[in-house]
């Protein structure tokens, strides 16, 4: 299983569509556009910000579930970065600590569940999609969902400086599984052709790499 990581905007759903059809493997991706709740997390963050995460956090353990009916599968991100999301809402006054107690209870028995060896969820390989702030605004405002641009919030700004940074801590101190940094800035894996081929050169060879120490 391989898993995409990275802050908003990166570029992680492209790069799993390219990826699996690359490798002709299933691709599983993160309920976005079918997510009644996202457009009301952003509408009003302190009210919505523990629903949202419960929601992914349970879309994201039926994913892991899913993705290992198949030898080889590719997520758009997946249970290990949950905690980081959600406790920057809560690190910025979005969730209460009775809201967090639970959270955090929740997703630890749920990694539990994960790390049992008849239920081995671990990735084969996280692939963390790095960009840098301005890219990654950039992107955001590219791609046009309108609850997520900083003309309709512009305390969103905040949000996504501290989500990129954190981001870039986090898989700094990744230590599940192996792992690999795909640079967002430098190549433009969705529109470049010639990128695209270096990018997925670099990621064959990994894979190869981790199988033959299998």
């Amino acid at each position: 299983m391989l898993v995409l990581a990275g802050p908003i905007g990166a570029g992680k759903t492209s790069l799993t569509t390219i990826l699996a059809q690359h490798l002709q493997a299933p691709a599983f991706y993160e309920s976005v556009d079918d997510n009644e709740i996202l457009p009301l997390f952003y509408e009003n963050p302190r009210k919505y910000a523990f629903l949202l995460q419960i929601y992914f956090l349970n879309k994201r353990l039926a994913s892991l579930r899913a993705a290992t009916a198949d030898p080889l599968s590719v997520m758009d991100r997946s249970i290990f970065e949950d905690s980081l999301l959600f406790h920057l809402n809560a690190d910025l006054g979005r969730a209460t600590a009775t809201e967090v107690e639970t959270y955090d209870e929740l997703l630890a028995n749920m990694l539990d569940q994960v790390g049992e060896n008849d239920f081995q969820k671990i990735p084969d390989l996280l692939i963390y999609v790095r960009v840098s702030f301005q890219t990654m605004l950039e992107h955001i405002q590219r791609r046009g969902r309108v609850f997520e641009q900083l003309d309709n919030d512009a305390s969103l700004y905040e949000y996504y400086q501290e989500l990129n940074q954190r981001y870039a801590s986090w898989y700094a101190n990744y230590k599940l599984s192996p792992k690999i940094q795909i640079d967002g800035d430098q190549f433009d894996f969705v529109n470049n052709p010639a990128d695209q081929e270096v990018v997925l050169a670099t990621l064959d060879a990994k894979i190869k790499q981790i199988m033959a120490l299998d």
